[in-house]
């Protein structure tokens, strides 16, 4: 992939935030939101593979 991806499927307050279903997205589904910072136990490759699948 190269980019990082911004998703609120892989922030590390995704289970505590009041934020997820009002925050903008561009096209390709990555959140602006300030509060923003990845869950470092989500790999890359995990990442990558979900995104793939979902496409398909």
């Amino acid at each position: 992939m190269g980019t990082e991806k911004r998703l609120c499927a892989i922030c590390a307050w995704r289970a505590n935030c009041q934020k997820r279903f009002s925050v903008s997205s561009d096209a390709s589904g990555n959140v602006r939101c300030a509060d923003y910072s990845r869950d470092l136990s989500i790999k890359d490759k995990d990442i990558e593979e979900a995104v793939k699948k979902d496409s398909q």
